[in-house]
């Protein structure tokens, strides 16, 4: 196991309390299906715009979800370096990965 730097494990801590708000995580679950415009993403979670937009705002800050203009639109999407290529259903936050149980 690699030693993290002091740097490099208050930005792990920094993502992880990102995550750490119920809808902030279900946001990147949401995610992990593929890019998503904000109404897709509500159409799943059902939260008012202005909250979401919120929680979309810490995350993109948090260098956890990128934006893309498409039109007049945003398309979100997962960082591409916190995206988990594999049929887990994972992110890769570069200090640890944080894997989703299965929904029942």
């Amino acid at each position: 196991m690699a030693t993290r730097t002091p740097a490099e494990a208050t930005d792990c801590a920094r993502r992880l309390k990102v995550l750490a708000e119920g809808t902030r995580l279900a946001v990147i679950r949401t995610l992990r299906a593929g890019p998503r415009h904000v109404g897709e993403i509500n159409a799943v979670l059902g939260l008012d715009q202005s909250r979401l937009s919120h929680h979309l705002r810490i995350l993109r800050e948090a260098g956890l979800v990128e934006t893309e203009r498409d039109g007049q639109a945003v398309l979100y999407r997962l960082a591409a370096e916190v995206a988990h290529r594999s049929s887990e259903d994972c992110i890769d936050l570069g200090c640890c990965r944080v894997c989703f149980a299965e929904s029942e």
